[in-house]
């Protein structure tokens, strides 16, 4: 075999070894985004819930305590505001665990291919 034909059977198999390598990395890079997008998407859930059920339980009591000092009808805005507030902060924190996830690429992955193949072709320049 001549070194042109093992130049180009190494180049092949290490290719072949490079692609591989290239292609488990995207996936681990997608699985970590896929997981932030979970837990992202979790928060979106916790926010309403929190937002329901806190409300829900707290609601009527608070509302008779300040209609003590207040007309019934503003204790009871300015309860719902307050709930209100506390649903948006929820909902802001989701909102940017599901930012922090986007784009669903493998950036790392792509920077790394195009430093290859940039190597690749600086290598075979020579």
């Amino acid at each position: 075999m001549s070194d042109t034909q093992k130049l180009v059977s190494d180049l092949s198999v290490q290719v072949t070894r490079l692609v591989k390598d290239e292609l488990r990395l995207a996936r681990m890079e997608l699985t970590a985004k896929g997981k932030r997008a979970g837990l992202g998407a979790g928060l979106f859930g916790a926010a309403g819930t929190a937002a329901f059920y806190g409300g829900a339980a707290l609601v009527a009591a608070v509302i008779l305590l300040l209609a003590l000092v207040l007309p019934a009808w503003v204790a009871a805005a300015v309860v719902g505001v307050v709930l209100l507030v506390v649903a948006a902060v929820l909902g802001l924190v989701g909102k940017n665990q599901v930012q922090r996830a986007t784009p669903p690429v493998p950036v790392e992955t792509i920077a790394s291919v195009k430093a290859d193949i940039d190597m690749v072709k600086e290598r075979a320049h020579r």
